[in-house]
């Protein structure tokens, strides 16, 4: 078992090792688009399904809250926590719309959408960054694997260079603390 979890590690510090080679411009450019929302009075909205909700609730709340420091809160919002308007569209449209629909009605030009799905092949993630799209958002995918569909219809991705569901969520919640970390620098230096 010790030999395993020195693997694991092993495994994860490379996945981050190699978005150090190859993926700081794009996390950079991120960033500075949630940053300008912000700046501008938009804000982010964060979605995605299973461990990605969680990551999404997780984002939100560092910049609802704080990450590093005491600050006014910055907007941020995450369309997995409603568990009444989940259901409802669920039950009355059907799944692939939860967050489209959620789209449609708290967004607003000058907002950000962020779309997280390990594999890329999230239906509902991508009709929801289509919806945010349509209504003149700038939307983000982030994604593992071969980056799927929803790097397709993002503004902009950033595709975790790993196939293993839990080495992308880890190079996903250590890409949203970053993002975290570079808006309040931005917004409260």
């Amino acid at each position: 078992m010790r030999e395993r979890v020195k693997e694991i590690i092993s495994e994860s510090i490379q996945v981050k090792e190699e978005l150090l080679k190859t993926e700081v411009s794009r996390i950079l450019e991120i960033a500075q688009v949630v940053v300008e929302a912000i700046k501008k009075g938009g804000k982010l909205i964060v979605f995605g399904n299973g461990g990605s909700a969680s990551d999404a609730q997780h984002i939100a709340a560092e910049l609802v809250g704080r990450f590093k420091k005491d600050r006014p809160a910055l907007a941020a919002v995450a369309l997995t926590t409603n568990t009444s308007v989940i259901t409802a569209l669920a039950n009355d449209f059907g799944y692939d719309i939860v967050f489209a629909r959620q789209i449609e009605a708290l967004a607003k030009k000058g907002d950000v959408a962020l779309g997280i799905s390990t594999s890329g092949k999230a239906k509902n993630v991508n009709l929801a960054l289509k919806q945010a799209k349509k209504m003149g958002l700038k939307t983000i995918a982030l994604s593992g694997g071969n980056g799927g569909e929803i790097v397709k219809v993002a503004d902009y991705s950033l595709i975790v260079p790993s196939s293993v569901t839990a080495r992308i969520q880890e190079a996903h919640i250590t890409i949203g603390h970053i993002i975290c970390e570079l808006i309040e620098e931005a917004s409260f230096s």
